[in-house]
């Protein structure tokens, strides 16, 4: 017998992350290479939003945002690992069009 399946909806101000994935190792600006073994303190990471609930204002599925992955709760669904957060960890979020944006894009 096949069982029901369930559809996550998010509650209240909570968003749901995919971590985007980190290449192996990453260079500096200045060239150097950083091994993925290497950890770095307070590091922010972009990931894409999988769910809103109701009461997120901001930020929508499909957009990419930044946020401090180590303060966060995870969830494995299907053998994928989500963050789950209130929407005023966000620190920011990339869109294409902005009235008060930094000027610098990805």
């Amino acid at each position: 017998m096949l069982e029901p399946k369930f559809e996550i909806q998010m509650l209240h101000d909570r968003v749901m992350i995919r971590l985007e994935q980190e290449a192996a190792e990453r260079r500096s600006g200045s060239g150097i290479v950083i091994p993925a073994t290497v950890k770095m303190a307070n590091r922010l990471a972009w990931g894409e939003v999988c769910g809103v609930g109701t009461n997120v204002r901001s930020v929508k599925v499909g957009d990419k945002v930044l946020f401090n992955p180590e303060e966060q709760f995870e969830v494995e669904v299907h053998s994928k690992i989500y963050l789950v957060m209130r929407e005023r960890d966000l620190h920011a979020v990339a869109t294409q069009e902005t009235d008060h944006g930094t000027g610098l894009y990805l």
